[in-house]
């Protein structure tokens, strides 16, 4: 046994192999470092119907870009000679009862919804952040005031909203974006006074005000940025019940007017006409659908994307 001992003390050190992990790499980071962001968006590529509806809206969003300059018609030209034409080469997706090429019209329709869509988004973004951050962060009487506004305003229907401003204001792209704005900020300001209330309290924002910093520099550094998931979510869904409100309220007249262009002006259109001529409803119909379809398909990613429950 002794001289089987020293046989193995003889050989010499590289013919062995540790088995197992070193003692050197026991404190060693296997992979490197991920941002918040960087691993949301690893976990939101895993999700397809995400993916693929990025795609559609990215393709969607181009066309109402590109799509009214790829021919030579204009959104309001009229010409009573080529009324309620089926898709040709010339108008690829048909004419209108004016004779009006709806490929142009309903890629510039898009647009139009889409922008009153974004807008009215960022200024719900806006006011939203701004009055539940500020109603959390000072609290008492400030955040009783404020809550009491957020329930006068939950109280008045919608529609009483929009039917008062059109009869004060002319129907057009800021009445829409005006009467979605007016109460359409009210759950984002909930949502974010919730959340900072939860981080009010913690350890890190206490830190920060015990080395100086204001309200403005809690919020705006410590607060929003840990409250920008809840935020990026809510605003993807903003969007299409956005487009869905317009859309509605074009279609039964309280919207944009004739001749201007949008989605719910189109599908209104197509609805008059939808016996004979059913493309006229169909193209803008499907537009809608998938604009509506794809939104909160993507914001059921973001929302797994950014919960840290859903990591594996």
């Amino acid at each position: 046994m002794a001289e089987a001992n020293r046989k193995m003390d003889s050989l010499p050190d590289e013919l062995f192999q540790v088995v197992g992990r070193k003692h050197e790499d026991i404190e060693k980071i296997s992979r490197p470092s991920l941002s918040f962001m960087k691993d949301s968006w690893i976990r939101l590529k895993k999700n397809k119907a995400a993916i693929v509806s990025i795609v559609i809206l990215a393709l969607i969003i181009i066309l109402a870009i590109v799509g009214p300059y790829m021919n030579h018609y204009n959104y309001y030209q009229t010409d009573y000679s080529k009324t309620y034409q089926s898709p040709n080469s010339n108008h690829w997706l048909g004419t209108d009862k004016f004779g009006r090429d709806q490929w142009t019209r309903i890629w510039d329709g898009t647009r139009i919804s889409l922008y009153i869509a974004f807008l009215a988004s960022i200024l719900d973004l806006t006011i939203g952040v701004t009055f539940g951050a500020v109603s959390a962060l000072f609290g008492g009487k400030v955040d009783s005031f404020m809550q009491r506004v957020i329930e006068v305003l939950v109280g008045i229907p919608h529609l009483v909203i929009v039917i008062l401003l059109i009869m004060m204001m002319k129907p057009g792209i800021i009445t829409i974006t005006v009467a979605m704005v007016i109460t359409g900020w009210v759950n984002m300001a909930r949502l974010v006074r919730a959340q900072i209330f939860k981080y009010k309290n913690q350890e890190f924002i206490l830190a920060s005000r015990s080395l100086g910093a204001g309200n403005k520099r809690i919020i705006m550094n410590h607060m929003i940025p840990n409250t920008i998931g809840l935020i990026i979510i809510n605003m993807m869904f903003t969007i299409p019940s956005a487009i869905f409100t317009e859309a509605f309220l074009s279609f039964i007249g309280l919207g944009l007017q004739e001749p201007a262009a949008s989605l719910g002006v189109l599908i209104n259109d197509g609805f008059r006409a939808m016996r004979n001529q059913f493309y006229l409803l169909l193209y803008p119909a499907i537009i809608i659908t998938a604009l509506m379809v794809c939104f909160n398909l993507l914001a059921d990613g973001l929302r797994d994307a950014f919960d840290p429950k859903m990591r594996k």
